[in-house]
């Protein structure tokens, strides 16, 4: 039991240790770190809606509450100070005749519960203001305008949040891996998508971008170097009709970076793969992105996808996704150069060619009889 613990263990450790950095998250988050940025952090607060808007939920809560809290809390006070200049609490003991500004104020909470009831215009009616003093009047009408933007900006930022299309995004799934294997007679980089909803994208594009490092013939090293792969659809590459789960794929040709990898040579090769589709969200017309990202060893040579369609007896599609993400071995060349060597051969078979290096001499014929 110790030994297969510890070999279980040592196994784990050793697949840490492989396990390459990303880019982009299986999931689409972005792995990047900003240091020594000069610009202060304060002019993130120039553009105070998306700030807000790209905060988590329990730092947006806690600003939504610390809002409402801290302005109760403010002009309580300043409803506390209007009563005690004006001498309108209970031990200053004013007479019978003497008109408050603000009627019911006898001390900081009952400040503080008047302008709680300000501000959200709740109206109980047992507090309010008299027209005895212009400053009340003032702070009356400066705390509701104030009241009306901080409730549309909050309200506003927590609904934005709600329907961003960054969670439409989550209703589209990418396949665990990326297969290469010949398709239409050419061999192919294939990665399926699946639609989750019934809904559908409007107006979906997909492509790609591969990120390696490379050496320029300058002597520079450009990390992260990106690279467009372009990715076709059988329906069409621009427009899809994204109701059931499509296949794209990458012609790996001469124009392709992957045309000079091979199946033995895949894994040791440095890139990320991270793949795009851009589409409008059909209920709100908002743009949305989803992305996720394949290192070498989600590339998985000789495979092809599991079939996923099927059609009912009851003549309904069925959309099996059990088998979404599942591959089937096929036999597949094991290079790009392989393969368009293999098909160049095959044509010369079928054609005649001069030989260069043969020369034709011609004898000239001489007769040797004598008469």
């Amino acid at each position: 039991m110790f030994n297969y613990l510890r070999k279980r263990f040592t196994s784990h450790i050793r697949e840490r240790s492989r396990r390459r950095a990303r880019l982009v998250s299986k999931d689409g988050r972005c792995n990047i770190e900003f240091g020594n940025v000069e610009q202060s952090r304060f002019v993130f607060l120039i553009d105070i809606w998306t700030t807000i808007l790209d905060l988590r939920w329990r730092y947006k809560m806690t600003i939504f509450i610390s809002a409402f809290l801290g302005s109760w809390f403010l002009f309580g006070l300043l409803w506390y100070v209007v009563a005690y200049i004006h001498k309108d609490l209970p031990e200053f003991n004013p007479s019978i005749n003497h008109t408050p500004c603000v009627e019911n104020i006898n001390g900081l909470t009952s400040a503080f519960l008047f302008s709680l009831e300000t501000q959200v215009t709740i109206g109980y009616g047992f507090r309010c203001v008299t027209e005895q003093c212009a400053t009340a009047i003032f702070l009356l009408i400066f705390q509701s305008i104030l009241g009306v933007i901080i409730n549309s900006f909050m309200c506003g930022a927590i609904l934005a949040k709600i329907s961003r299309s960054k969670n439409r995004a989550k209703t589209i799934t990418f396949s665990k891996n990326a297969v290469i294997s010949k398709r239409g007679g050419k061999l192919c980089l294939l990665i399926r998508v699946a639609n989750l909803r019934k809904s559908l994208l409007i107006g979906s594009h997909i492509y790609g971008k591969l990120l390696k490092t490379t050496i320029t013939p300058e002597g520079e090293t450009i990390i992260l170097d990106q690279v467009n792969i372009e990715f076709i659809v059988d329906a069409g590459n621009e427009n899809l009709f994204f109701i059931s789960p499509l296949t794209i794929y990458h012609i790996i040709d001469k124009n392709s970076p992957f045309f000079h990898m091979a199946a033995e040579t895949i894994l040791q090769q440095d890139f990320e793969l991270v793949v795009f589709l851009d589409g409008t969200v059909e209920a709100t017309s908002a743009t949305c992105q989803v992305r996720t990202s394949y290192i070498p060893e989600e590339v998985l040579w000789g495979y092809r996808f599991a079939p996923i369609v099927s059609k009912t007896k009851e003549g309904k599609y069925r959309v099996d996704f059990q088998n979404f993400s599942k591959t089937v071995a096929v036999e597949t060349p094991h290079c790009a150069f392989c393969l368009y060597n293999e098909k160049e051969a095959k044509a010369k078979e079928k054609k005649g060619y001069d030989n260069p290096g043969f020369v034709l001499s011609e004898v000239s014929e001489t007769s040797d009889t004598k008469m």
